[in-house]
C-alpha cells in the first residue's frame, strides 16, 4: 500500500468514527422509529381497537359521497376539507378540515361504510413515529429537520468513509468472530455495513431529497419571482394547495360519487386515495380527486379537478415535468407507499439493520478505548458519559416505544388532550432511561432496559387478552391478520430483547 494511499485510508477511518459518534444517538433513532413507520397504517389500527377491520373495502364512491354529507354537519364553514378513503390498510375514513366560517381546524374518523362519526379512543397512532423520524416532535420545525438533515448528511460521509475505510469489504460481509471483544463488535457492525449497503445509500440520499428545498434554497430565492416559483414548485410536489378565495355566493356541491367514478374509470379500480375540497358550498369551491400512490413508485400528484356548480371536469393533472418527477421518486423509493407487504418487511428489516450498524458502531467506539487503557474499570468522564448516553439511546428508546403503546391502552378513554399524553408519556419514559442509565453500572443498565422492554412487549398481547376485546387469538380466528400482526411482532420483538438482555446479563456476571 502506498503511503498515500494508506494516509487516505487513516483519514477516512478518523472521520467514519468522528461523524458516526457525533450523531449516532440520532441517527439510531431515526432508522428505529423509521423501520416501525413503514406499518405506521396497521400500528394505528392496532392502536384504535374499538374499531373492526372491514370485512370488505367500500365502493369508494358510495364512502366518499357518506364523507361529505358528514362534513357538512361537522364542519359546514370550512375552508377546506380533505378526506382520506378507507383502504386496505385503513380502516377507517379519515377526515380533516381548515379553519373558515367560525370554524376551527378540526379531524374525525367516519365508518367507510355509513359515514358516520366513530367514537373511538383519541391517539396518535403510528403516525408519531413517523413524524418523529424526521422531526424529533419536540424541537421547533425548521430547527429539527436541519439536525436531523445533518445528521442524514453525515450519515452518508460515514457510508462513503467506510467503504474507503474496510479494505476487505467483501471479505467483511462472511466474517463474525463471536466471543473476541473488540473484535466482534467491529465485525457485527462491518456485517450491517455491508449486507444492505445499497439500502443504506438509497435511503440516507432520498432522505436529504426529501426536503431538498429547506437545505438548498438558493435556486429557489434567485428566481425573479421567487414567491411565484414556489408556489408553483408546490404545486408539482403536492395535491394539498391552500384552498384560495371565496366568492361569497352559496352553491350546493355537485356529486362526488360520480367525480370517483369518473377517477376509477381512467386510473382503474381502487386507485382513488383522497379528496380535497375547497371551499365547500360556495360558488368557487373546487373538488380535487387524487390517485393513490400505491400503485406507482412516484409520490408526485395525480388527480382530477373539478369544479361548483356543475361538476365541469377542469383540470386533469397526469403528469409532472422531469426535475419534478425525478425527485418524486426518489421521494417515493424513501417512503415505499407503492411496497407491498413483502416489499415493506424487506424494507423494515433492512432500517433495523441500519440501527442495528449505528448501535454496533457505537458500542465499539466505547469497547475499544476501554480495551485500550490499563485499567479498564477507570474510565474518563467523557467516555463514562457516553457509555450512559448509549445505554440510554440504544436500550431506552425500545422502553420508551413500548410505553407510548402501553399509554395507548392504559390512558383514560375521556382524558382531554389524549394524543398528546400519549406522546408525553414516550419522552417521561426515556427520559427516566436516561436517568437510570446514569445510576446504575453500564452493563447492568444495559441488562435491565433491555429486560424492561422485553416485558413490556410481551405484557401488551396478555393485557389484550385479559382484558377482553379484540386479542391475538380472537383476531386470528376472525383472519384479522393486521391486528394479529402487531400482536406477533410484539411477542418476536419482546424475544430478541430478552435475547440481548440474557446476553449481557452474562457479560455483567449477574
Amino acid at each position: 500500500m502506498t503511503t498515500a494511499a494508506k494516509s487516505l485510508r487513516q483519514s477516512m477511518a478518523r472521520l467514519h468514527t468522528w461523524t458516526g459518534l457525533v450523531f449516532g444517538w440520532v441517527l439510531y433513532a431515526m432508522f428505529l422509529t423509521g423501520a416501525v413507520s413503514y406499518f405506521r397504517e396497521e400500528i394505528s389500527q392496532w392502536m384504535r381497537p374499538e374499531v373492526p377491520a372491514l370485512a370488505q373495502l367500500p365502493d369508494p364512491a358510495a364512502s366518499a359521497a357518506q364523507a361529505i354529507a358528514s362534513l357538512q354537519g361537522l364542519a359546514p364553514g370550512a375552508s377546506q376539507w380533505v378526506i382520506d378513503l378507507a383502504d386496505e390498510r385503513r380502516n377507517i375514513v379519515a377526515a380533516s378540515w381548515r379553519a373558515g366560517g367560525g370554524t376551527s381546524d378540526g379531524r374525525a374518523m367516519l365508518d367507510p361504510l355509513s359515514g358516520k362519526s366513530l367514537h373511538a379512543r383519541e391517539t396518535t397512532g403510528g403516525e408519531f413515529f413517523y413524524y418523529f423520524h424526521f422531526s424529533l416532535h419536540y424541537l421547533p420545525r425548521v430547527a429539527a429537520r436541519w439536525l436531523v438533515g445533518l445528521a442524514t448528511m453525515f450519515m452518508l460521509v460515514a457510508v462513503v468513509s467506510g467503504v474507503i475505510t474496510h479494505k476487505k469489504i467483501f471479505t467483511n460481509f462472511f466474517t463474525f468472530r463471536s466471543g473476541k471483544g473488540a473484535r466482534s463488535w467491529l465485525d457485527a457492525h462491518n456485517m450491517l455495513s455491508v449486507w444492505v449497503l445499497p439500502f443504506h445509500l438509497l435511503i440516507t440520499y432520498t432522505g436529504l431529497i426529501t426536503l431538498m428545498t429547506l437545505y438548498m434554497p438558493w435556486g429557489l430565492d434567485s428566481a425573479s419571482d421567487a414567491a411565484q416559483t414556489r408556489q408553483s414548485l408546490r404545486a408539482e410536489m403536492t395535491a394539498l394547495m391552500p384552498p384560495g378565495t371565496p366568492r361569497g355566493t352559496a352553491a350546493p356541491l355537485p356529486d362526488v360519487g360520480a367525480m370517483v367514478r369518473e377517477a376509477e374509470r381512467r386510473w382503474g379500480l381502487g386507485s382513488v386515495a383522497r379528496l380535497i375540497v375547497d371551499h365547500p358550498g360556495d360558488a368557487a369551491s373546487r373538488v380535487k380527486v387524487v390517485r393513490s400512490e400505491a400503485s406507482r413508485v412516484s409520490v408526485s400528484p395525480r388527480y382530477l379537478a373539478f369544479e361548483a356548480p356543475q361538476g365541469a371536469l377542469r383540470q386533469v393533472k397526469d403528469h409532472s415535468g422531469p426535475a419534478a418527477e425525478t425527485r418524486g421518486v426518489l421521494y417515493g423509493l424513501h417512503m415505499a407507499r407503492f411496497a407491498g407487504t413483502a416489499v415493506r418487511w424487506l424494507y423494515f428489516m433492512a432500517s433495523l439493520a441500519g440501527a442495528a450498524m449505528v448501535a454496533t458502531g457505537l458500542v465499539l467506539w466505547t469497547v475499544k478505548r476501554r480495551a485500550k487503557r490499563a485499567d479498564p474499570e477507570r474510565v474518563p468522564v467523557g467516555r463514562r458519559l457516553v457509555e450512559r448516553l448509549n445505554v440510554a439511546a440504544i436500550a431506552g428508546l425500545p422502553v420508551a416505544m413500548s410505553a407510548f403503546l402501553w399509554g395507548n391502552r392504559l390512558l383514560p378513554a375521556g382524558l382531554a388532550d389524549r394524543r398528546g399524553w400519549e406522546i408525553h408519556l414516550f419522552f417521561a419514559v426515556w427520559t427516566l432511561m436516561l436517568f437510570h442509565a446514569g445510576a446504575r453500572p453500564v452493563r447492568r443498565a444495559w441488562t435491565e432496559q433491555f429486560g424492561a422492554a422485553a416485558v413490556l412487549c410481551a405484557a401488551l398481547p396478555l393485557w389484550n387478552l385479559c382484558a377482553g376485546g379484540r386479542h391475538l387469538f380472537a383476531s386470528i380466528r376472525e383472519a384479522d391478520w393486521v391486528f394479529a400482526g402487531i400482536e406477533l411482532a410484539l411477542l418476536a420483538t419482546a424475544a430478541l430483547l430478552a435475547a440481548m438482555a440474557m446476553k449481557t446479563a452474562r457479560r455483567a456476571g449477574t
